[in-house]
């Protein structure tokens, strides 16, 4: 990568589904080099695959990236001179250049079955060879414009038959390129097929439309998933054949199951990690915990920082920085940093944020109240939808853990529970020193230690064993409220 001049970059998701994970970080790699050399970021469509076109997808990677604070300066609904940005409205400019290709013979017309396609991957299948190809070996044994008479090229087309458009591959060449993650790039072309460039539907293939559209938006940088690879041989020799010139390559290395292996959509459900990025949204992430997080899932800001904000990641990416092996999604990870970044949320805003959710599970606190839930729970949830597991702050308990009622409910519990609030009905200021003073007084009295009556108050105000601190928790629920819980899990428990 040359210095800091200002990089043209590109996002272009096909609408196919739902906006991935390992697509936001592609995104997010695009947007970050745009930002650091003050170039521009686009966003592209890439909806020319009409029979897998998913309706709401195209809405989805914009809400998408709106959420996770990416955005793009040309693009849909954007503007920008390089338009339009959807594949679909640009298949004249395809067209015309697949025209090009053909009039100098460097493409060809096919016009073969898909029964002659099999036939032809029957009859040369050998051990050797187990998928063979269309290239420089079968291309003449086939139904094509190379093959054919002129003039049965001619009566076909009138005739309307269905045909392809074949990029024509020399043999005996080697195609070079220099990645900036993977370094020097070689492939013979003995080993590329003869590529569709336009289908028998006169829509264009990935391979076309993407070096077109690269090349007409003036695209520096093409940082995209190692699994296109294996393609760019194909685009390289593309630009070649066009006489353009093949922006700069940077593959991103896999994103892995903690398992091993591509992180697919089978083996993320597996691990319980959602692999779309609405999944995140609706759960409750925040958007610059799980940014900070893909940033450093494959890019390493070459010292111990771990804590990045957008405009500071903006500042330290670097291409040269991204590593070349497969990394493992760490989902413990992530909510470390969801943690990181909630906590510095005001409790006001997190409160508000999942009011809603508590409405819609019948549930109906104050935001004051909800306010303070948070301030004593900060400490202790990794997503803000953690609360509703805390059901307590918000109804009296109906019923309590029998593992906790068998290890902490003792002979005397409904004893001491019930002069406890006794003591604290008395109190005129219930705050955390008066009654952690009256439980303290309680335990000298009788005699024992202060965890003999902690544990059967948290159990018959809670219903459960573990939570904040218990005097904190209290003062939350308020005197009255205390005093009741306690006597009813006194009585029940027995």
């Amino acid at each position: 990568m040359s210095g800091m001049t200002p990089a043209r970059v590109r996002f272009a998701p096909s609408p196919t589904g739902y906006l991935h994970i390992g697509g936001l970080r592609t995104a997010l790699y695009n947007y970050l080099l745009a930002r650091k050399t003050g170039g521009s970021f686009l966003l592209r469509i890439e909806d020319t695959d009409q029979k897998r076109f998913v309706p709401d997808a195209e809405a989805d990677i914009l809400e998408s990236l709106e959420w996770a604070g990416i955005s793009f300066d040309e693009g849909p609904g954007s503007g920008g001179s390089s338009g339009p940005y959807h594949q679909s409205e640009r298949t004249k400019i395809y067209r015309d250049i697949s025209d090009q290709l053909l009039a100098q013979n460097r493409a060809y017309l096919a016009f073969d079955t898909e029964i002659e396609l099999q036939a032809m991957r029957d009859r040369l299948k050998t051990d050797e060879n187990t998928n063979p190809r269309y290239d420089f070996r079968s291309r003449n044994t086939m139904r094509n414009s190379l093959s054919l008479p002129e003039e049965e090229v001619t009566a076909l087309l009138q005739a309307g038959v269905p045909h392809v458009v074949r990029l024509k591959i020399e043999p005996g060449k080697t195609v070079s390129f220099r990645d900036i993650v993977r370094g020097d790039v070689q492939f013979e072309t003995e080993n590329i097929d003869d590529q569709v460039l336009i289908k028998s539907d006169a829509l264009p293939t990935y391979h076309l439309a993407n070096v077109v559209d690269d090349h007409l938006m003036r695209i520096t940088h093409v940082i995209r998933g190692e699994e296109w690879l294996s393609s760019t041989p194909k685009h390289v020799l593309l630009y070649q054949s066009l006489g353009w010139q093949t922006p700069e390559m940077a593959h991103l290395p896999l994103i892995l199951s903690p398992t091993g292996g591509k992180l697919s959509k089978r083996s993320a459900d597996r691990a319980g990690i959602p692999v779309f990025v609405r999944d995140y949204r609706e759960a409750g992430y925040e958007p610059a915990a799980l940014i900070n997080f893909l940033a450093l899932l494959g890019w390493n800001p070459g010292d111990e920082r771990e804590l990045f904000r957008l405009p500071e990641l903006s500042e330290s990416f670097s291409l040269e920085r991204v590593g070349q092996s497969g990394v493992q999604f760490d989902l413990m990870k992530l909510q470390w940093f969801n943690e990181h970044y909630l906590r510095n949320r005001s409790a006001d805003d997190i409160a508000a944020e999942i009011q809603p959710l508590l409405l819609e599970s019948g549930l109906n606190p104050t935001l004051e109240y909800l306010s303070g839930v948070v301030e004593l729970m900060r400490e202790r949830i990794s997503l803000p939808s953690d609360l509703l597991k805390s059901r307590y702050f918000f109804e009296e308990p109906t019923s309590y853990d029998e593992q906790a009622v068998r290890k902490r409910w003792k002979d005397d519990s409904r004893d001491l529970v019930e002069a406890y609030a006794d003591k604290i009905e008395a109190i005129e200021t219930f705050d955390t020193e008066s009654i952690e003073l009256r439980l303290r007084e309680l335990a000298e009295d009788r005699d024992i230690g202060a965890g003999r009556i902690i544990h059967p108050v948290r159990l018959t105000t809670t219903g459960v064993a573990v939570g904040p601190g218990l005097f904190e928790l209290l003062v939350m629920l308020g005197q009255e409220q205390t005093v009741r819980r306690l006597r009813t899990g006194a009585l029940e428990l027995g």
